[in-house]
């Protein structure tokens, strides 16, 4: 059975009452990615502390520690050696560090800023295609993946709307090409809907055989043509037909990892936690 959670900083970045709210509705896996002033990775001493006293007062377990590493940078002009990328690489250390000391199995990457087009053919990889930028990427990623090899941990890269992994099926790719069991899938089907992967079969098959590691949930309209999102209730916008077969799919399946609500719905004139509170019936409906 899979595990149901929430990243918490989309009920509140005050943790305390973050975890009060998923008590409030039996969540018991937080993911966490900003507490109070600072993202995960940064915070001090006196606030690890007191995550592990919340955490153990609360009942709730830590399922994925969620900084955006590389998020953002563009590979074209990234260096190995450069202060930018290394400080991604000592920020991943202290996530790890973080994770380890919360018992936690997984930390999050992103996979730098989008390219729209890493592939082609007959012409088109002389005209449109981002030239080497796949291959760089994959390359950057590769340090970080061994860290996690060194450290017995995990790496998730999720599948984000503004990453050069866009969908389950170029996540997939990656991991073969990287070749290792530390790396695995953070699926975001919502994210993937911009890069027009239908969620369920297509990306959904694309996970199975053992790559998927977690799984964000949401809902959103896309519309490519204009540039636009907007984030919808759960059920309420174009992930609302795709959720009770990929409901289903991990059931069947067996998939016993985490599942976080990614509470990013705000109803006009509320707040995100009334966005979470307005999807988080929906959420256990189907996956609990």
């Amino acid at each position: 059975m899979a595990k149901l959670g929430v990243i918490t900083d989309g009920i509140s970045r005050e943790f305390e009452h973050a975890l009060s709210v998923m008590n409030e509705f039996d969540l018991k896996h937080a993911e966490l990615q900003f507490l109070w002033d600072k993202e995960v990775g940064d915070l001090d001493d006196r606030q690890m502390n007191r995550v592990q006293q919340l955490l153990k007062a609360h009942g709730v377990s830590v399922s994925c520690i969620s900084r955006h590493i590389f998020g953002g940078l563009l590979v074209g002009s990234a260096d190995a050696t450069a202060g930018d990328y290394l400080a991604q690489l000592a920020a991943l250390e202290r996530c790890i560090d973080m994770a380890k000391a919360l018992d936690c199995p997984r930390v999050r990457i992103m996979a730098f800023r989008k390219e729209m087009i890493l592939f082609g053919s007959h012409g088109a990889e002389e005209w449109v295609v981002a030239s080497g930028a796949w291959d760089k990427m994959r390359q950057l990623v590769a340090p970080a993946v061994q860290i996690a090899e060194d450290r017995d941990i995990t790496l998730v890269v999720e599948t984000g709307n503004n990453a050069m992994i866009t969908s389950a099926y170029l996540a997939r790719k990656l991991i073969d090409e990287l070749g290792s069991q530390r790396l695995r899938v953070l699926w975001d089907p919502a994210n993937s809907l911009y890069c027009a992967e239908v969620p369920y079969p297509d990306g959904y098959d694309s996970l199975r055989g053992g790559y998927l590691g977690h799984v964000h949930l949401k809902d959103v309209v896309v519309e490519i043509a204009k540039a636009s999102v907007t984030c919808k209730q759960m059920g309420c916008g174009h992930m609302g037909p795709y959720l009770p077969p990929i409901a289903a799919a991990l059931r069947d399946d067996g998939y016993d990892g985490a599942i976080s609500l990614e509470s990013v719905y705000r109803p006009l004139g509320g707040s995100f936690e009334d966005g979470f509170r307005a999807s988080i019936g929906r959420f256990r409906e189907l996956f609990g």
